[in-house]
């Protein structure tokens, strides 16, 4: 069982920066394919990008250039950088692991999930 801490939101102006982290546990890290969604109030989960075993990055086409995932394997730690924020990118933002090599951006394809962490940008 694999348990996912996400921490690094907080309240920050258009045009800032936030990092946010993810803590794994219970698990093999390395093993997993991990991914970045995002659930804006009245909305559906949304991908946001993801890093495969190997470390092949996808993104959703609204952060490219902007987010990057990077994961560190010695420290079981998931990273999500986010510079140029938008109020558009204000949501819950969770981590979220799958036993498999591949990257999906099917929330579906992920069985596990941290509890979120609130970014909110201000105009």
């Amino acid at each position: 069982q694999v348990q996912l801490v996400e921490s690094g939101g907080g309240l920050v102006q258009a045009g800032g920066s936030l990092r946010l982290s993810c803590a794994a546990s219970g698990g093999t890290f390395g093993n997993y394919a991990m991914a970045w969604f995002r659930q804006a109030p009245g909305k559906v989960r949304e991908f946001v990008g993801a890093i495969s075993r190997i470390g092949t990055t996808v993104y959703l086409d609204s952060v490219k250039g902007r987010f990057t995932i990077s994961r560190d394997i010695a420290k079981n730690t998931l990273s999500l950088q986010m510079i140029n924020l938008e109020p558009t990118d204000t949501a819950v933002y969770y981590c979220a692991a799958r036993g498999a090599q591949f990257i999906s951006r099917n929330r579906n394809d992920y069985i596990y999930w941290g509890q979120g962490t609130q970014v909110t940008v201000s105009s």
